[in-house]
């Protein structure tokens, strides 16, 4: 099937988030359904302590953490959840710098690999930096890699457009969570239906 241009799907997300972590995994198995349909996923990092008031450092446990966990088991992502909510504006912002380049979907892998794969704090000082140099990235020459401002105004962008929680997948209402690829391609499906009417 021709498809004429390819639809953007944006979602929010915060490298903290254990089901930002899962939904990256579900995307990623998705990724030739997507590309039958015409859709490109945009991802957004933001802050979601500056909208949940979630504390930075605060314990993740009891339902918050149960329910994680759920979520990871029932769509199959093996994961190790850190501990504590990471302080996840820094690798956000390389995020921003890096966003519409060749190198934005390798930085969102080797971060979301480092917290929940290898365990490692990417709120640490210096953390973020050395995940930089395993993708040869020189952060000193990327313009913004180190602005948390430009992660606050991503934030305050997502608050405008209703997201309470990540991920948020935007198709027509903002659509917090994720679900089963094929739920996924779904409700991805009815949205590219819509719009290409």
């Amino acid at each position: 099937m021709f498809v004429a241009e390819r639809l953007v799907i944006p979602v929010h997300y915060d490298f903290a988030s254990t089901i930002c972590f899962v939904a990256h995994r579900v995307i990623e198995r998705m990724r030739e359904d997507l590309d039958a349909m015409g859709v490109a996923i945009e991802w957004r990092p933001i802050d979601l302590s500056a909208i949940t008031g979630w504390r930075r450092g605060a314990s993740v446990e009891g339902p918050r953490r149960d329910n994680a966990l759920r979520v990871a088991a029932e769509l199959e992502v093996e994961l190790a959840m850190p501990a504590v909510w990471l302080d996840s504006r820094p690798a956000g912002a390389v995020a921003l710098a890096l966003a519409g380049s060749e190198r934005e979907a390798a930085w969102r892998e080797r971060v979301w690999s480092a917290v929940f794969e290898e365990t490692r704090d990417i709120g640490v000082e210096g953390e973020v930096e050395r995940l930089a140099a395993d993708l040869a990235i020189d952060l000193e020459r990327l313009p913004g890699a180190r602005d948390l401002s430009r992660v606050d105004a991503a934030t305050e962008a997502a608050r405008e457009a209703e997201v309470i929680g990540v991920p948020t997948f935007h198709v027509g209402f903002p659509l917090g969570g994720i679900q089963e690829p094929d739920t996924m391609k779904l409700l991805f499906q009815r949205w590219v239906d819509r719009q290409r009417k």
